[in-house]
């Protein structure tokens, strides 16, 4: 019975990295500011999630100040992931963007320690050095002119950003809903972007509206929805971990829709920063 929880909780992990992993292709597409995008995302997501609240009968109340600042703080860290990452996408391509953003789980892997009681595993230390050499073999010229470092290094900033938030989320998990979670961060990057919509462009909102929608509902109200939830279920270097197949449908689908075809260095580079999935998910299965 354990085991087919365990299961079923990894194919849950799995249909929300499918969903996450639409937004590469959607952040490089979509002709408007990244900030504008990442604004438009965050208020639409915030009205779905709201109304799916509300039909849940889920309790939108916050339970104390401190968890009222570690979700501003918290939204302040994902409202930075999103823009650098987008950033990242439009500067370099989709396979560049993603894999260099799943660096995140090493981050996670060295920093939970200060955010939990668990020990530093060693094990992690391992996986990142892989990580490293993947990300050193997707960018091999280091010239700041590059568009494709610059890439890689927004992606990695991205990265920075997307751990902190997936740490100060973790002891919020057991009190709050992951909808309700989802919810307050959006709405919080909705009021923080404001100034951002108000001076920048949305001209083309009108025809980009398909695709805005698309990647508030799919990507953020239910697919991030659903990885905080799986939270309860792994810790948070594990579900990061496994999360990042991501690159894998983020790939298939920018090659299938934006015609974007992964280099050799791609594939190498990718295939070692991947490799890390396969080893975290064998080692958490034996947990």
């Amino acid at each position: 019975m354990k085991q087919n929880v365990h299961i079923q909780n990894l194919l849950w992990l799995t249909i929300a990295t499918v969903f996450i992993s639409s937004s590469g292709a959607l952040g490089k597409f979509i002709d408007m500011p990244t900030p504008v995008i990442i604004w438009w995302r965050s208020a639409l997501a915030g009205v779905f999630l709201f109304i799916f609240c509300k039909y849940k009968g889920f309790s939108l109340k916050i339970e104390s100040g401190k968890d009222r600042r570690i979700f501003i703080i918290a939204s302040f860290f994902m409202a930075a992931h999103w823009i650098t990452y987008f950033y990242a996408l439009k500067l370099s391509n989709v396979a560049i963007g993603m894999l260099t953003l799943f660096t995140f789980p090493v981050i996670i892997a060295l920093l939970e320690p200060l955010f939990s009681k668990l020990k530093f595993d060693s094990v992690h230390l391992f996986l990142g050095i892989l990580v490293i050499i993947g990300v050193y073999i997707l960018a091999p010229e280091f010239n700041l002119k590059s568009s494709q470092l610059q890439g890689v290094f927004f992606g990695l900033l991205s990265a920075v950003c997307y751990a902190i938030r997936i740490l100060l989320l973790k002891g919020q998990v057991v009190k709050y809903n992951g909808t309700v979670l989802m919810f307050y961060q959006v709405a919080i990057i909705s009021v923080i972007l404001i100034p951002v919509v108000l001076i920048g462009d949305s001209s083309n909102i009108s025809t980009q509206y398909p695709f805005v929608i698309l990647l508030a509902l799919l990507t953020t109200a239910i697919g991030h929805t659903m990885f905080v939830n799986s939270l309860k279920y792994f810790k948070a270097s594990t579900a990061s971990i496994i999360g990042s197949s991501q690159p894998i449908f983020g790939i298939i689908i920018a090659y299938i829709f934006l015609n974007e075809i992964p280099t050799s260095n791609t594939f190498i580079g990718g295939s070692l920063i991947l490799a890390t999935v396969i080893i975290e998910s064998i080692r958490s299965k034996k947990k």
